[in-house]
């Protein structure tokens, strides 16, 4: 019997040490939705025959965008400043590449683009990780100007008969045209406010827009390096202390007490119920078998007058957001506890707790809608 006593208080030590390392609290970042405003500086190259260096030209964006979760956002952006284009100028007898002739024009373009945060998506949110990689699309206006150069380049190619490769689409004045972007970003982190950003991001155009007849769409492509500022508070802490149920620990030492009976004639008799009142989706009023079950807590209690109840409420984790399965848990303990008072149970001898849906106590993931009581001596 000694023995058998000394390994019962050897159990019960081992689950006092299990439940103070499972209620060791941990930190967990919450993300606000916050707007951002952002400026960017760089180069364009616009896809062309000629040399890629003659095709180069400056390149400045300003944009603006809303966070709205972790992982999806929105951007306003305006691209501007210059693109290029070229043509290769042949002789008219030999057919012979004599050289080539290169022109510039301006443009900006309004666009809006819808974001991924590919860092938070695939390895969970943290506004503390330095580095994030995301992508983005979009599409938006081109609106293109001044093309003086190449009006003026054309007659000299058509009077010398320099172009077997001529500018069938020039264009004069302004010019409208739809585009579509698809791009990708890093972004480093230097505070809660500030990131240094690098962006890469390909544009597509109808074959018109440098001139030139192609046969198939225009592109340029924009490489990027600029900061952004984040408004506001962008995540919130909070505390949170995963503990194992107190019932759970309460179950397992009760078997074993009742596995030793102090004499084989006597009869032991339970000092311990445990009663599971279930719910139904993101409601916390009670049924009429919780009723009963309340009642039955209620029965044991006034039989053993000295005795108390654990009132724990619970959220299944396959519904709602953790706040909002932290609210309805905790009103499903407080349903409880009101009936269990209205019955005459003092509310002294009430232990009430919630967990929300950090902790499951059931494999099936509607059970865990729930408020377990239980109650010893």
């Amino acid at each position: 019997m000694k023995i058998k006593n000394i390994l019962m208080s050897g159990v019960m030590a081992m689950s006092c040490l299990v439940a103070s390392a499972q209620d060791a609290p941990k930190t967990e970042y919450v993300f606000n939705p916050h707007w951002y405003v952002q400026g960017q500086v760089g180069a364009q190259y616009t896809l062309g025959e000629v040399c890629f260096g003659d095709l180069i030209s400056p390149n400045i964006q300003l944009g603006v965008g809303r966070q709205f979760s972790s992982v999806f956002g929105a951007r306003f952006s305006v691209n501007a400043w210059q693109s290029k284009g070229g043509i290769n100028v042949y002789g008219w007898e030999t057919g012979y590449k004599i050289g080539s002739e290169n022109y510039s024009f301006k443009y900006f373009a309004p666009m809006l683009d819808g974001t991924i945060n590919l860092s938070n998506a695939l390895c969970g949110y943290n506004p503390k990780r330095t580095v994030n990689v995301g992508i983005l699309a979009g599409i938006g206006a081109n609106i293109a100007f001044s093309n003086d150069d190449a009006n003026s380049l054309a007659p000299n190619i058509k009077e010398q008969n320099l172009g077997a490769e001529n500018l069938q689409y020039l264009w004069d004045g302004t010019k409208v045209r739809f585009v579509g972007r698809v791009g990708a970003n890093i972004d480093f982190r230097l505070s809660d406010a500030l990131a240094l950003g690098i962006e890469a991001n390909a544009n597509v155009l109808s074959d018109k827009y440098n001139s030139k007849k192609a046969g198939n769409c225009d592109w340029y492509f924009n490489a990027l390096v600029g900061l952004r500022y984040n408004f506001g508070n962008t995540y919130t802490t909070r505390t949170i202390t995963p503990a194992a149920p107190v019932e759970k620990v309460v179950e397992r030492i009760v078997e074993k007490i009742v596995e030793v009976p102090a004499k084989a004639e006597e009869k032991v008799e339970q000092p311990y119920i445990r009663r599971e009142i279930f719910f139904t989706i993101s409601q916390n009023r009670i049924n009429e078998e919780g009723y009963t079950k309340i009642q039955e807590v209620v029965d044991f209690m006034k039989k053993y007058p000295k005795s108390i109840v654990n009132v724990t409420g619970y959220a299944d984790r396959g519904t709602g957001s953790a706040k909002f399965n932290d609210r309805i848990a905790a009103r499903r303990a407080d349903v409880v506890e009101k009936e269990l008072i209205n019955r005459g149970i003092s509310r002294d001898r009430i232990i009430k707790s919630s967990k929300g849906s950090r902790v499951q106590p059931f494999e099936e993931n509607d059970k865990n809608r729930v408020t377990i009581c239980v109650a010893f001596d």
